[in-house]
């Protein structure tokens, strides 16, 4: 006669093969330890019974997710111990649409503790804890829910994170968790719970993922448009936290930065890919709009050059945002003389044939921009080799110059290409370029699949301004802010190290030859204004990061996973800012807006040479 085990053994082999993912009543087999979830969560972020079976974990079912690759269902203990460093909430992964289950359902769930990495292992993000293939019995059902923890202003603490348990940029780990230390922790230790947030700001607009992000902490840095601001690798802001939704897409709120959420906004603490923390919600606030409105710059006058950046997220003629970039760039920023444009795709996108040429796009949007009530402008690049310099596949993005023939001449000189390096040459004493458009050392191996900078001679009021346009290699790759390994890997940087002293000796090649050149080294620099980046473009005193001149809370070109922050940058050389007669400002027309046409915010420069 079989044993009462190796019978509960073989229901359980049944059960799993005919559907993994089932809500079926059996117990589980004898070798599985009957735990409660914070005994399965622990006081660190990886649980002990990790790789290991446990058997009839009791909690009430809290919020069920039936869309995307992550399906399952929340559940929580209704019996806390008091321990605040151990959660008492897990998620259930059942890898398709849960069935038999509902919320307010008692259950207990017999499976595999698993530690489940969004994004992979290489991403270097923190895992989470789940129960896999389930066995799930329903004790009863119509239970009230346990109450929604509170993370307020006053829960999560100023400080991020610990460092890792090895060097800097170990992992955490292993690392008892202490969350009224650590904002991390204190996140960590609510995972898989019920949590709630009340009349939270939003910090990070909607976006076509139906995710935003809000503040718990309203004076965290605040800029004058909501937004939180960050300012050094030292102020993560810890009140940030992300929204998504359990409910349907199409009632996920359409927010801007500044608007509110009103009222209480509750659900599971989940951890994901992009973004970390994130409070998938059953409840959403009502939306109280803020009433951001798109900034407008003011005219330049007659004796000021203005110099804009304006990337126009891989912009070719298939794209239905031409009118609407044409009317930034003539109402909103005012017709700059110059613009140094990034992110210009070829004339047929993302198709891969083989096309480098981007006049039609450039034509397109000089036209719509003559339609919106603007200058006729004229334009210079340079076309790259094919799918040599980044981006997206087949589209062959690269840096184009506009400018008004009315105000401003071009300086042409023949021979510039994809693979020929410009220089600098002496002539009655003045620097010029030999190439004009031309690209700086585009055969050395920091542009490696990565995008060259084009310089270019211009002319205004009789004196010569040297322009370039870059565009710097991605963050792609970097671990978030939010990993296990703290502090974070910055990979991505190397390359833009070596792009940023390229560049710089170039201009030091400039000012070597005439001391009081105009430079104005521009575009989307991929990096922070305090990134050691930005000091080697900056260099002994060549450049100088314009926006810096700006006071901090209104420094930033960009909105990433609610850090308002500097991507987009303008650097100037000395003889522009000896007389402080320049002016400076990040037009924000973007990056707060959930109907953004690109992710990033023009830069404009206003001088007299």
């Amino acid at each position: 006669m079989p044993s009462k085990s190796s019978a509960r053994l073989a229901a359980l082999t049944v059960a799993a093969a005919c559907s993994a993912a089932s809500t079926i009543v059996l117990t589980s087999p004898a070798h599985a330890e009957s735990v409660r979830i914070h005994d399965v969560q622990g006081s660190t972020r990886i649980s002990p019974y990790a790789g290991k079976q446990v058997t009839d974990v009791a909690g009430i079912v809290t919020g069920i997710r039936t869309y995307g690759s992550s399906r399952g269902f929340w559940i929580q203990d209704p019996q806390p111990d008091a321990d605040p460093a151990t959660s008492e909430g897990v998620f259930v992964f059942t890898g398709s649409v849960p069935k038999g289950v509902a919320v307010g359902d008692s259950v207990t769930v017999s499976g595999t503790v698993s530690e489940y990495v969004p994004g992979g292992t290489t991403s270097g993000n923190q895992s989470l804890t789940e129960i896999t293939k389930p066995i799930t019995t329903v004790v009863s059902s119509g239970n009230a829910l346990p109450a929604a923890t509170a993370i307020t202003s006053r829960s999560v603490p100023a400080a991020y994170a610990p460092a890792g348990d090895t060097a800097a940029g170990g992992s955490v780990n292993a690392l008892p968790l202490k969350p009224s230390k650590y904002a991390l922790d204190h996140y960590e230790a609510l995972e898989g719970m019920s949590v709630r947030v009340t009349d939270t700001r939003v910090v990070g607009a909607t976006d076509p993922y139906t995710e935003l992000w809000v503040t718990v902490k309203p004076h965290e840095n605040r800029n004058r448009h909501g937004g939180t601001v960050y300012g050094s690798y030292d102020a993560q802001n810890t009140g940030r936290l992300q929204i998504q939704s359990l409910g349907p897409t199409a009632d996920f709120p359409k927010a801007n930065v500044g608007d509110t959420l009103t009222g209480t906004t509750t659900g599971p603490l989940d951890y994901n890919q992009f973004g970390g923390y994130t409070l998938v919600a059953s409840e959403l606030g009502t939306l109280k709009s803020a009433g951001l409105e798109r900034e407008t710059t003011r005219r330049q006058r007659s004796s000021e050059l203005a110099v804009a950046t304006y990337n126009v997220e891989n912009l070719d003629p298939a794209d239905d945002t031409f009118a609407a970039h044409a009317s930034a760039i003539v109402n909103n920023l005012k017709s700059p003389d110059i613009v140094s444009l990034e992110e210009i795709q070829d004339n047929n996108g993302a198709k891969n044939d083989g096309t480098v040429a981007a006049d039609q796009t450039l034509t397109k949007l000089i036209d719509a921009i003559v339609a919106a009530g603007g200058p006729t402008y004229d334009w210079r690049s340079i076309d790259p080799a094919d799918g040599i310099d980044g981006g997206e596949p087949g589209g062959n993005i690269r840096q184009a110059f506009l400018f008004n023939p009315e105000r401003v001449s071009f300086a042409d000189r023949a021979g510039g290409d994809a693979t020929t390096a410009t220089g600098v040459t002496k002539i009655r004493g003045k620097a010029h370029l030999t190439l004009s458009p031309g690209r700086i050392a585009p055969a050395d191996e920091a542009w490696k699949s990565s995008r060259k900078p084009l310089a270019g001679e211009f002319v205004f009021r009789g004196r010569s301004v040297f322009v370039i346009a870059n565009h710097f290699n991605s963050k792609g790759g970097d671990q978030g802010l939010t990993a296990q390994y703290q502090p974070p890997s910055r990979g991505s940087e190397t390359q833009r190290h070596q792009q940023a002293t390229l560049v710089n000796a170039f201009v030091k090649d400039i000012l070597d030859t005439q001391k009081n050149a105009d430079v104005v080294t521009l575009g989307d620099i991929n990096d922070f204004e305090f990134s050691q980046t930005t000091k080697l473009l900056e260099g002994r005193g060549e450049l100088w990061s314009a926006i810096k001149s700006l006071p901090r809370s209104e420094r930033y070109s960009y909105v990433y996973q609610g850090n308002s922050q500097v991507l987009d940058q303008i650097l100037i050389s000395p003889s522009i800012r000896r007389d402080c007669d320049f002016e400076y400002d990040s037009v924000h027309v973007n990056a707060e807006f959930h109907d953004q046409i690109s992710d990033h915010d023009p830069q404009v420069l206003r001088f007299r040479p």
